[in-house]
C-alpha cells in the first residue's frame, strides 16, 4: 500500500507542473495507467503466493493436492511404490516431476531452483523409506 501511495505521489509531481494547461489531460491517463498497473502487479503476485501443494505419502499411497487461486483443487493419487522424483530441464531450472510410469506431474513450480533440488532429494529419501 505504501509503495502504491509513493508511486502516486511521485507521478503527481509532473502533474502539478502542468496543472491548468491542456497538457494535463494528455499526461493524466498515463499516470492513472501506471498506478493501476502497479496495483494489478501487486494483486497478481499476492494471488500467486496463495498456491499450495500438499503431499501425503505412506507405504502404499502417494497423494498430491494442488490448490491454485481461482481454480478447483486438483488431485493426483497413485501407488507410492512406483513413484520416482526427478529433476530435468524444462520451463524452469531444475524442473521437478513425480512419475509413476504412466503419468507425470510437476511439483514445486513456485519454489526456487535450489529449493526444488532439496525437495527432490528429500522426496527420493522418503519414497525409499516408504518402499521399505
Amino acid at each position: 500500500m505504501w509503495f502504491i501511495g509513493v508511486t502516486a505521489a511521485f507521478m503527481a509531481l509532473p502533474i502539478l507542473a502542468v496543472l491548468g494547461t491542456q497538457v494535463l489531460w494528455g499526461l493524466l491517463p498515463f499516470v492513472v495507467l501506471v498506478v493501476v498497473g502497479v496495483w494489478w502487479a501487486f494483486q497478481h503476485t499476492y494471488r500467486s503466493g496463495q498456491t499450495r501443494e500438499e503431499l501425503l505419502l505412506d507405504h502404499d499411497r502417494l497423494q498430491v493436492r494442488r490448490s491454485d487461486p481461482g481454480r478447483a483443487p486438483r488431485e493426483w493419487q497413485t501407488n507410492s511404490y512406483w513413484v520416482r522424483a526427478s529433476l530435468r530441464q524444462g520451463p524452469v531450472a531444475s524442473y521437478l516431476t513425480l512419475s509413476d510410469g504412466q503419468r507425470e506431474i510437476e511439483l514445486g513450480a513456485f519454489l526456487t531452483p535450489e529449493e526444488r533440488v532439496s525437495l527432490c532429494d528429500e522426496l527420493s529419501r522418503a519414497l525409499g523409506r516408504a518402499r521399505g
